[in-house]
């Protein structure tokens, strides 16, 4: 069976962090690929009104561009809605029945995954891979395969921050991805 793995996210903006999280797991699980997935609406976030879906999927398209071994999904996008990962997993596995999903997230998500949509439903259909992030317990009752990887505490959060103050972003994400965001005037970039 083909082994793929799912980084679902808002994606607003992408940064090396994901890069990262999806690298080591494709590495550590040994994946035939990762997909990125930026979601619609997010159930456990508040919509940025700033960018767009189409702002968010560039962004992400670029992020991977360099990397044979990501690709990116845009079921939820598609789909639009709120985007409940039950719902995404159901469809794709319907979709592809002769992959085995990966779906990847961090400490902070671990620690609420006991509130996600059908989580009891969901954890039989696909499997969970942790990533440890700073200042998440990073526990749950579910059988989740956690892998390591460098702690990095960055969020899209200080990204667009740092857009808004004009504070530097070397090395935080690619500077394709940076050169978009200017050139579409997004988080108060100038």
């Amino acid at each position: 069976m083909k082994k793929v793995g799912i980084l679902g996210g808002t994606f607003n903006p992408p940064h090396i962090g994901h890069l990262i999280m999806a690298n080591e797991v494709y590495h550590a699980l040994q994946l035939d690929e990762v997909r990125f997935m930026p979601n619609a609406i997010a159930p456990h976030k508040k919509k940025e009104d700033e960018s767009t879906d189409e702002n968010r999927l560039q962004m992400v398209q670029l992020l991977i561009k360099p990397y044979k071994e990501f690709t990116v999904e845009t079921i939820e996008l598609e789909r639009g809605g709120v985007s409940y990962t039950y719902d995404t997993m159901v469809a794709l596995r319907e979709r592809e029945p002769d992959v085995e999903f990966y779906f990847i997230i961090g400490g902070d998500m671990i620690d609420t995954l006991h509130t996600w949509h059908h989580i009891d439903e969901l954890v039989k259909i696909v499997q969970f891979v942790g990533i440890k992030r700073p200042g998440a317990k990073s526990e749950s009752p579910y059988n989740i395969i956690m892998v390591e990887a460098p702690d990095i505490a960055l969020s899209s959060t200080l990204i667009r921050e740092r857009f808004a103050t004009g504070g530097t972003l070397r090395f935080l994400l690619p500077p394709e991805v940076e050169a978009y965001i200017r050139k579409e005037g997004l988080y108060g970039a100038k």
